[in-house]
């Protein structure tokens, strides 16, 4: 992902992190398959799988998960998620985590409920047990 982030655009890499979630969280495929697979599909270069046993990323990759832990806690997964509310006050989230890609409204009312309560002093989780697999549309 740092090597497509580093000489791709922000969009192959929303690309690449779509289709290894539809492929390992939708097809149940845990890396049984061909990561040359994967880059053509998204239509990047093939070159970038030599960046898979390239410690050269290893930094950034460490750097980004800090930086994600620092805002987050290091008690959470990935997708770890930053922003700033209103204040300039930076807040991280681990999720929020969903079965399917709601529309347009219902997906700016979600963030907004997200950062609603992300942003609420003393306020700090809800979960609840998965009951359905994850949904993938169409490939953005």
């Amino acid at each position: 992902m740092e090597s497509i982030r580093a000489n791709e655009s922000d969009a192959a890499v929303q690309r690449y992190y779509w289709e290894l979630g539809r492929r390992i969280h939708h097809d149940r495929d845990f890396m049984n398959f061909e990561l040359s697979d994967v880059l053509r599909s998204i239509n990047v270069s093939a070159d970038h799988q030599v960046a898979f046993e390239n410690p050269e990323f290893d930094e950034d990759i460490r750097s980004r998960m800090d930086k994600g832990i620092s805002l987050a806690g290091d008690d959470i997964g990935t997708p770890i998620i930053g922003f700033e509310d209103e204040k300039g006050e930076t807040f991280g989230i681990f999720g929020p985590v969903i079965t399917r890609v709601p529309d347009k409204r219902q997906s700016l009312e979600l963030w907004d409920s997200v950062v609603l309560l992300t942003t609420t002093p003393g306020f700090w989780e809800l979960k609840r047990t998965r009951t359905e697999k994850p949904e993938f549309g169409e490939r953005p």
